[in-house]
């Protein structure tokens, strides 16, 4: 017998994922003082609005969900909230603490984010494998949009560390 998930707790997830996002991009804004990495990190604040936005739509509208054939409803559960408590935005390295000290190592920001961006990808790629058909159109546009993200980053982390 099929196990089912509530899509809606997953949704609930990633929408924490952007909010935390968009404090910790603002935070960096605040911080910075390189012009370029400032106007990247208000672009990708403004991003995360957009994300969170998306999947606040999508929670209205989403419910209960078969889970991947190959898992049980308590394994799999245990691996998304893995993937949440490992995710950088929610563990002490990536707390908005730990961005004052690199407010001034524009390399060290970026690496961070870098980070953040990779969680989240591989965050929602699961995180696809557990919404609607219906909603996995919102979740693929999300992760491309991530993945602009981490390429903007790291050519923005190759340029700081030519300077």
């Amino acid at each position: 017998m099929a196990e089912f998930f509530n899509a809606a707790d997953v949704t609930a997830a990633a929408i924490r994922i952007e909010q935390r996002g968009q404090d910790v991009y603002r935070q960096a804004v605040a911080m910075t003082t390189n012009p370029e990495v400032r106007a990247l990190f208000e672009h990708l604040a403004a991003e995360e609005v957009k994300h969170e936005a998306t999947f606040r739509a999508m929670a209205d509208r989403v419910g209960p969900v078969e889970l991947p054939a190959w898992s049980i409803a308590a394994e799999y559960v245990e691996y998304l909230h893995a993937l949440l408590d490992s995710h950088a935005l929610f563990t002490q390295s990536g707390t908005l603490t730990s961005l004052k000290g690199a407010a001034d190592d524009h390399a060290t920001a970026l690496q961070m984010a870098i980070q953040f961006e990779k969680d989240t990808l591989l965050f929602f790629t699961e995180m696809r494998n557990l919404v609607p058909a219906s909603e996995k159109a919102a979740v693929d546009a999300c992760i491309d949009e991530e993945r602009a993200h981490l390429r903007a980053l790291t050519a923005m982390l190759v340029q700081a560390k030519r300077s």
